[in-house]
């Protein structure tokens, strides 16, 4: 499967007004989302707590935190943003994907919105 983008904002819920956008790599991988940590400084956002994640080739890492605004494909949801190096990709992972009610369509790889959210 190829790799799906998809423009996001992430806002500073204190400030609605401070928002970064970028263009997020959809991670099905992922749990939670990641940008880099300049950005999300660049609004105001400072870490709240430290979380351990495994990393793809298993190993594990703790990193910094925060509760943001997310918001793309018209849909607003709050989300666990995790401060990733000044180099990372941002990542949208498939808690927010999942919480909006879109999801990845393999064959055309693309994102599709299902006709109303899980509560299931």
């Amino acid at each position: 499967m190829g790799a799906i983008h998809v423009t996001v904002a992430i806002r500073n819920p204190a400030e609605p007004d401070r928002v970064w956008e970028g263009l997020f790599l959809v991670d099905t991988g992922a749990t939670d989302c990641l940008a880099p940590r300049q950005f999300l400084e660049s609004i105001g956002l400072a870490p709240k707590a430290q979380r351990v994640y495994e990393l793809a080739d298993g190993s594990k890492i703790r990193m910094d935190i925060t509760v943001a605004q997310v918001e793309f494909m018209g849909e607003l949801v709050g989300a666990t943003v995790i401060f990733g190096d000044t180099d990372a990709e941002p990542l949208l992972g498939v808690t927010a994907l999942e919480s909006v009610g879109i999801e990845i369509d393999p064959r055309n790889q693309t994102l599709k919105r299902l006709p109303a959210v899980r509560l299931k």
